[in-house]
């Protein structure tokens, strides 16, 4: 009876342990089929931008195109300004232009009615309008090139002859002929001008 029973509780052992086991790795095996699910599950989507991002997004937009704009408009305006004043100083030097053999006249009658002294107040009175003309003149930006004494300048002198001198050095102007004028530092006329050539050769130089 002994022997019975104890065979019956080791069978019994036996199988028990054998359940167990394979309970065991069926239960494994269900954990190892989740963990690669897992793993060939897709990413999770990143999230979308809420509403107050996507305004603030719009409006960050909207100043950039406001910006731009109000750029845009004052670069328009001030290029409008300098092209009204290239037009006005345009006008402006066209009738200067026409006006300078004016001058040139004014000048010229002055000189000659110095030589007759019963023209005195006659002189007189021209001068203060030639005067009164000139500043007129100056106060649009008119200036008169008169460079006697002066080196000269191609860029300002015009050279109508060459004369030696004893006093004034080579390459200096002698005399002004004719009065150069500049406008708002732009040139419209040069001065023609006789330019020194230095001392006169001297015969024992001429000959050496």
């Amino acid at each position: 009876m002994t022997d019975k029973k104890t065979e019956t509780s080791e069978e019994q052992f036996e199988a028990d342990a054998t359940e167990t086991k394979a309970a065991a790795t069926e239960a494994a095996v269900e954990t190892a089929e989740v963990e690669v699910e897992a793993s060939e599950a897709p990413e999770a989507k990143a999230e979308e931008p809420s509403e107050l991002e996507k305004a603030q997004a719009e409006a960050a937009e909207m100043k950039t195109r406001y910006l731009r704009s109000v750029a845009d408009l004052e670069n328009y305006r001030k290029r409008m300004a300098r092209e009204k004043q290239e037009i006005i100083r345009s006008a402006a030097a066209n009738v200067i232009e026409s006006l300078l053999p004016v001058l040139d006249n004014m000048k010229l009658g002055l000189q000659a009615a110095e030589n007759h002294p019963e023209a005195k107040d006659v002189t007189i009175g021209f001068k203060m309008v030639d005067d009164q003309l000139k500043r007129s003149l100056s106060e649009q930006g008119l200036e008169e090139l008169m460079p006697n004494g002066e080196t000269f300048d191609p860029n300002l002198h015009e050279c109508i002859a060459h004369q030696p001198s004893a006093d004034v050095e080579e390459d200096k102007v002698i005399q002004t002929v004719r009065a150069g004028y500049r406008l708002n530092e732009r040139l419209i006329r040069a001065a023609s001008v006789i330019v020194s050539s230095g001392p006169a050769a001297t015969e024992t130089e001429e000959a050496s």
